[in-house]
């Protein structure tokens, strides 16, 4: 799947379909794609981010996953781009 980020107007193209995203969201989304098959705690994603320490951010990343799946995904609830790992944290998957 093909997945096209535009800074200009902070939107995400995936198959001819865009999404526009949320400061946040648009953050998440640019440090996965520039880090792929890399598996991110969701500490490092919130600290890389909102350039703070996290705390209790485990969360926060799920809400923001979660809205950015429902936005990019063909099947959010069967996400192909962006797969949790149960206890290890998230990857973005561009070639899954």
């Amino acid at each position: 799947m093909t997945v096209q980020l535009n800074e200009h107007d902070k939107s995400v193209k995936t198959n001819g379909r865009t999404a526009y995203l949320t400061p946040k969201e648009w953050g998440i989304m640019k440090f996965l794609k520039n880090n792929p098959d890399t598996v991110f705690t969701a500490e490092e994603i919130y600290a890389n981010v909102w350039q703070s320490e996290p705390f209790d951010c485990s969360g926060i990343i799920a809400v923001h996953l979660r809205h950015i799946r429902e936005k990019i995904e063909a099947d959010p609830s069967h996400p192909s781009l962006i797969k949790s790992l149960w206890g290890r944290g998230y990857r973005y998957c561009p070639n899954h």
